[in-house]
């Protein structure tokens, strides 16, 4: 039986797997939108326990490990999740924490609940698919999935892999102004009943279970939660949206949004950041912040929907992998392990102090993202290994690691990913080239270098 959405939420949600509606609660598995507001596939579960007059319970499941998540990763995870667990509460939703095979336990706690239906989050990395595929393998109930992360849902906007922001934005312009909508009101949902439940655990006794590792230190600069992220927010459309174009690129002017993390962990919506930004008068700022947020960032999603080996160095284009074929026996000017890497062990003082700020406070500068990982590329000895090195540190260091946009920003660097093919040099071929002279041509990197180390030594 297929249940019938309104027609804001049918357009944003596909039916994955048909079969008979439960004679139990609508089950919402949480995932990828860690929050109780602004939230299309909430919503869209929602609608259906109204419709249907049954309960709303939400399931968010820990597996052991995580695409390389640390301790820092989880703290900032499990603090957002007691956020949204007490605002839930108010709507009348319940949230259960599980812990193993997500794929397995969801589908495990939708049959003993009888669930009437599951709805569950879009998310197209890699490890979630997995996820996903298994429970596809186990649900008898019918299976939705609504796009939470993307103003237009990534299979509307494109059904095939995109070549560049050029063709991918010529089809989303004409769509943005019909999804770019306000959200509708939360519905009245009826009072969880149930006490007792097999799986269930409390959000400690689920997160004690996983074995994260503890690769840098805490990271207390930043607060975690839907609350911090709305005066973020805020602070940034005030303070620096309109200069947003001249600024962004230089890390000694703190230009960016500094919305990532909440972004990623999905304790912010991005339509909400959208919508926001379109109350502020026009502007080039304005105008280049919407360029990333509606194109570049849902760019790297229909990347990772269409592309089976997405995450990997085979998932590169066809045409980056031939001109580094060519030149993978070149002169590298160094190489380095990844442990010299990992502690900033190297001859250049600004790659150097990057890394290290990415380590001691989770983040790094957007162009010196870019700037970092094509350095592994010319420090490297194959590329190959150079993409799994600069995977593996983002995702080890990033909080806003193990997501779309970091595999589709390495796969760029590294590869030619949205790009074109440029002049032919040692090592890159036709790829990109980026150097500390057009890094210096930028910003004042002696005072980025110096501002940096004041920061890691304080740690804030």
């Amino acid at each position: 039986m297929t249940l019938r959405f309104s027609p804001t939420l049918a357009r944003r949600t596909r039916l994955l797997g048909d079969g008979d509606i439960g004679d139990g609660p609508v089950l919402y598995w949480m995932s990828r939108e860690q929050r109780s507001e602004d939230h299309w596939p909430l919503l869209a579960a929602a609608e259906a326990a109204a419709s249907l007059k049954r309960p709303l319970v939400c399931a968010f499941c820990f597996s052991r490990s995580f695409c390389g998540a640390q301790k820092r990763h989880y703290t900032f995870l499990v603090q957002g999740l007691k956020d949204t667990e007490s605002k839930m509460k108010k709507q009348n939703v319940k949230m259960l924490f599980l812990f193993g095979d997500p794929g397995q336990a969801i589908a495990s706690l939708a049959e003993s609940l009888q669930a009437a239906l599951l709805v569950l989050d879009f998310d197209p990395l890699p490890e979630k698919r997995a996820w996903k595929a298994a429970l596809l393998r186990r649900i008898r109930t019918p299976l939705y999935e609504t796009d939470g992360h993307n103003i237009i849902p990534a299979w509307i906007t494109s059904p095939k892999k995109e070549y560049s922001a050029a063709t991918f934005r010529k089809k989303v312009q004409p769509l943005l102004p019909s999804f770019l909508e306000e959200f509708p009101p939360f519905p009245s949902l009826p009072l969880w009943e149930r006490h007792t439940i097999e799986h269930r655990h409390t959000l400690e006794e689920a997160v004690s279970n996983v074995q994260p590792g503890n690769a840098g230190p805490t990271i207390e600069w930043i607060a975690p939660g839907a609350s911090k992220a709305r005066e973020t927010l805020r602070n940034f459309l005030s303070e620096k949206l309109s200069g947003y174009d001249t600024r962004r690129n230089d890390p000694t002017l703190s230009g960016v949004s500094g919305l990532s993390p909440w972004l990623h962990f999905g304790q912010l919506s991005p339509q909400r950041v959208a919508l926001e930004a379109m109350k502020e008068p026009p502007s080039p700022g304005r105008d280049a912040f919407l360029e990333e947020l509606l194109v570049r960032r849902e760019l790297a999603d229909n990347f990772c929907l269409y592309e089976p080996k997405a995450g990997t160095y085979d998932g590169l284009p066809e045409w980056g992998r031939k001109t580094l074929a060519l030149h993978k026996n070149d002169s590298r000017p160094s190489l380095y392990s990844l442990t010299s890497l990992e502690r900033g062990e190297t001859a250049d003082l600004l790659w150097n102090a990057a890394q290290r700020e990415m380590v001691a406070r989770g983040k790094m500068h957007g162009w010196l993202r870019m700037y970092w990982a094509k350095k592994i590329l010319e420090w490297t000895e194959t590329p190959e290994e150079a993409f799994e090195r600069a995977l593996l540190l983002n995702d080890r260091y990033e909080l806003d690691g193990r997501d779309p946009n970091g595999i589709a920003g390495v796969s760029w660097a590294i590869g030619g990913l949205h790009d074109r093919p440029w002049a032919n040099r040692q090592v890159f071929g036709m790829i990109r080239y980026m150097n500390d002279r057009g890094a210096a041509r930028k910003f004042k990197v002696n005072r980025y270098i110096e501002e940096a180390e004041s920061l890691i030594a304080t740690r804030r």
